[in-house]
């Protein structure tokens, strides 16, 4: 299984990115797919989640309003829009691959990509 993320870079604040996850090995349409981030020297944080029992999305607080995950399963790429992006926004984003629960547990998720940096900074 390989998750392979892309689209991240370098971006003002107020500016907009869409990251991609390719994702080969696995039947794409049967996992949850999510995306996470980790800041320097915090936690890594569920950003947003795609459920297919019952096709809703999900998000962080701190992103609602701001970001979309949205899936191809044509492609088995999951995509997030990154609008309004901030300073805070800085990280490393991560994609996972997991149980179909609808929730950011962490253990539910079986397969990582190695993660793609994302830096907002005028």
């Amino acid at each position: 299984v390989q998750l392979v993320e892309s689209g991240g870079g370098l971006v003002q604040p107020g500016g907009s990115l869409r990251l991609s996850c390719a994702a080969s090995g696995l039947t794409f349409s049967r996992y949850q797919m999510s995306w996470y981030r980790q800041a320097p020297g915090k936690e890594r944080e569920g950003v947003s989640c795609i459920s297919r029992s019952d096709d809703r999305s999900y998000y962080a607080d701190s992103v609602k309003g701001r970001f979309t995950i949205s899936s191809d399963n044509a492609k088995n790429t999951v995509y997030m829009q990154m609008n309004s992006l901030r300073p805070e926004d800085t990280a490393v984003y991560y994609c996972a691959a997991g149980y179909d629960s609808g929730s950011f547990y962490e253990p539910h998720y079986a397969y990582w990509g190695q993660g793609i940096q994302v830096t907002v900074s005028s």
